[in-house]
């Protein structure tokens, strides 16, 4: 397995590695003004939640790796203390794309993309009209994490107006994240959607047994992933002789002692009975699966 100090690294190799790794980043369509009112408009995959009382986002425009400069929307959130924080879609991936070429300060990048602005209620810059979700944002601070290219400049925001659009807007009060569609930046030009097959959902954990619990054979397993280890030690109760004896009664498992002896092919088939069942959720009928082999006992 490769290993790498980060000085062993040039900046250009060791951003690629590091973009490509962490990932999907969320992407904050980021309208500023500068000191005459002018909008600017650009997208920036540094970028994440990190409370909400104080609600608080933070962006990075990073120095450019290739001659160390800064970008407009640094110099204005500098200056001015607001930005608009608009989340991106689907929708809106190739015109914010384009709002990320490097056009010269005066040009309007809403109107090169093509994106409406939309005054804001509470500070200067614009809202996007096409993002389901704006943050009217003042700057709280910027940290700046070094001089050199590469170097990320940490913009402190405080959410002080939010404004979703209705139809991603769900019954329970949250957001719709099927209809909100969202998309993050990987590694190099490729991007990612987060919705239909791409989404899944993962219960609350509970102070189950634990993987360390799990006796060695399953564990050990050629078939279990540890996908399945990880349910399986979030049980509280095992089953019991009862009710393993029981599921010896199934047809299938039935047959499936018939067809083999005590041994790696029966445990293995086992196995992967026990996984179809977590598959499909049934965790506690998976464990019984798994005890018949007494060797797991």
């Amino acid at each position: 397995m490769p290993s790498f100090s980060p000085e062993e690294l040039i900046t250009r190799d060791r951003h690629r590695i590091l973009l490509g790794a962490v990932g999907p980043r969320p992407i904050a369509l980021v309208s500023t003004v500068d000191e005459f009112g002018n909008p600017n408009l650009s997208p920036f995959s540094f970028f994440n939640i990190f409370s909400s009382n104080p609600p608080t986002v933070i962006f990075s425009p990073a120095r450019r790796v290739r001659d160390n400069t800064t970008k407009d929307t640094l110099h204005n959130a500098l200056r001015e203390q607001e930005v608009v924080v608009n989340v991106v879609n689907y929708d809106l991936v190739q015109q914010v794309n384009l709002s990320s070429a490097e056009y010269p300060s005066h040009v309007d990048e809403f109107v090169k993309s093509g994106l409406t602005p939309v005054p804001s209620e509470l500070v200067a810059p614009p809202r996007v009209a096409e993002s389901p979700v704006s943050l009217e944002c003042i700057v709280k601070d910027v940290v700046a994490l070094g001089e050199e290219g590469g170097a990320g400049n940490l913009v402190i925001c405080e959410i002080k107006k939010i404004h979703c659009a209705a139809h991603v807007m769900s019954d329970e009060g949250g957001l719709d994240q099927e209809a909100l569609d969202l998309v993050g930046r990987m590694g190099k030009n490729w991007w990612v959607r987060a919705s239909g097959d791409a989404l899944f959902s993962v219960g609350a954990p509970t102070v189950g047994i634990g993987v360390d619990q799990i006796p060695m054979v399953i564990r050990n397993s050629t078939v279990l992933t540890g996908n399945d280890l990880g349910l399986l030690g979030g049980v509280t109760v095992l089953p019991t002789e009862e009710e393993i004896e029981q599921k010896k009664n199934d047809f299938d498992i039935r047959r499936l002692l018939q067809n083999y002896a005590d041994g790696i092919e029966r445990r293995e088939a086992l196995h992967e009975v026990a996984r179809e069942l977590l598959e499909n959720g049934h965790v506690h009928e998976a464990w019984k699966v798994l005890l018949i082999d007494k060797s797991a006992r």
